[in-house]
């Protein structure tokens, strides 16, 4: 039989572009999991971001910045690197669908293969942010919509200032 372990520490990686309400909401309640959390801000799979990677964890740092169990750190290379660099045992993967399920799915068997001692855990967001992603907010934003109760209020004014709206 193996013997449990408890971590003290998750990860939780994404490209956070930006930053929404979903993401904070996941990232409260893994505090009331785990004593620390980084957040692992990586490249998006996609060409252009609305925010640079220092943009987006700069602003990550000021939602958080009262949070002194939060850590916000540029993710470069495999997540599995990462977390053994920072001797991370999980990793925290938010689902807010079944659409989101089967890749999150692939991802944690491939981690696993990597490196079998990490755990995946995967969160569900609050039911009012279920709908909420990043993608949908880029969108929003880069046709002049109204950002207020998706993102926090410091990114949501960051972004109308940078797209001049």
């Amino acid at each position: 039989m193996v013997k449990p372990k408890f971590s003290s520490l998750a990860i939780y990686p994404g490209s956070f572009d930006p930053l929404t309400l979903g993401h904070v909401d996941l990232v409260k309640r893994a505090l009331y999991i785990f004593d620390k959390v980084i957040i692992a801000v990586g490249s998006p799979g996609y060409k252009k971001p609305l925010l640079d990677i220092e943009e987006r964890i700069s602003l990550i740092r000021k939602v958080f910045k009262n949070e002194k169990r939060i850590c916000v750190e540029k993710l470069e290379g495999l997540l599995i690197e990462f977390a053994k660099k920072k001797k991370a045992k999980v990793v925290i993967r938010g689902l807010r669908a079944v659409s989101d399920f089967e890749y999150e799915f692939q991802m944690a068997w491939m981690n696993r293969k990597l490196n079998p001692e990490i755990e995946v855990i995967f969160m569900m967001p609050s039911e009012k942010y279920a709908y909420l992603s990043s993608t949908m907010v880029r969108e929003i934003a880069m046709l002049g919509g109204d950002l207020k109760g998706l993102v926090p209020p410091v990114i949501e004014r960051y972004i109308k200032k940078k797209l001049g709206k």
